[in-house]
């Protein structure tokens, strides 16, 4: 255990272990819930006894069946104060959502017929498109989306892909911080921040509690109304990146965005995705020294892993 206090000693700041009341202590976050269990009951019951304060899901079942509020209302049953989010991607559009038309591409390929605001499809996850997340065609899709999941009863959205940013500050092999989007005539993070807070303008007309937490980007914590908006932040592979340790510069530099919404008490949900047992104790000891509410599970999140605080 001699490397787990090292890093201990490199990476925990004191000052910031805020709690937040009415934040969560574990959390789950489950995407291919037919995976979990092959049938939507026996999911909704299971849920409902794991255990785990927050619970994240797709807006769907199996990519087909919806959750409907029946279903949300019986894992909420479970465990008093528990809250139902619903998993949003809003800087990449899927080919496997129902938006999506099949003569957009070809075997990867965008076709003529593509929407302007789809871009070239993610090399890491296939059939995951960026998309330009200020086009009002795209967000209107997403706002459609988010009437639709808050509509269903979901206790607000989990959104993904707010660091979809960083593949527009790209430019050769180099990062251009605040680089200016030619179309909006303002940086691409403050696109995302405007974007961000329209969506959370839009779920809370539905329910005025409605949790709004982005995952990673946490780059943008330093625009006070991104902060002032969301509800907590999700960050994956803080200290570890697989089975290897995240390098020391990147833990460091996330954990400094992080100072400000922690000390707005707000709760970050730190999902890490290691094998190993030694790497995942490092995790686990690393997220409770620095206040951190971490879930180690599987990258793909079909089962419920291990959450504490």
């Amino acid at each position: 255990m001699k490397t787990v206090s090292i890093i201990l000693i490199l990476f925990v700041f004191p000052a910031l272990m805020i709690a937040h009341a009415d934040g969560p202590k574990s959390f789950g976050y489950l995407l291919q819930a037919d995976a979990f269990e092959k049938e939507k009951s026996l999911a909704v019951e299971r849920l409902a006894t794991c255990g785990r304060d927050w619970i994240i899901l797709d807006a769907s079942f199996d990519g087909e069946v919806p959750w409907q509020r029946e279903d949300l209302d019986a894992i909420r049953r479970g465990l008093p104060e528990r809250k139902v989010i619903a998993y949003l991607s809003i800087g990449e559009a899927e080919d496997y959502r129902s938006y999506w038309h099949k003569w957009w591409s070809n075997h990867s390929t965008l076709s003529a017929t593509a929407p302007a605001w789809l871009c070239s499809e993610n090399p890491e996850w296939k059939g995951n498109y960026r998309v330009k997340y200020w086009n009002p065609d795209w967000q209107k899709i997403i706002l459609d989306s988010v009437d639709e999941l808050m509509a269903h009863g979901f206790d607000g959205v989990y959104l993904d892909i707010v660091d979809g940013f960083e593949t527009f500050e790209q430019e050769g092999g180099q990062y251009i911080d605040d680089r200016i989007n030619p179309e909006t005539k303002q940086s691409y993070r403050r696109d995302m921040v405007d974007w961000v807070k329209a969506i959370g303008i839009r779920a809370r007309q539905r329910n005025p509690q409605a949790l709004v937490i982005p995952q990673n980007g946490s780059a943008l914590l330093a625009q006070a109304d991104f902060a002032t908006a969301i509800s907590g932040i999700g960050v994956e592979d803080l200290f570890t990146e697989g089975n290897k340790l995240q390098s020391k510069s990147h833990t460091a530099e996330v954990l400094a965005h992080l100072q400000t919404i922690k000390r707005m008490g707000k709760p970050v949900l730190v999902i890490e995705y290691p094998k190993r047992d030694e790497r995942r104790a490092i995790c686990k000891s690393l997220a409770k020294e620095n206040a951190l509410v971490w879930l180690v599970t599987d990258r793909q999140l079909k089962t419920l892993g291990e959450s504490g605080k």
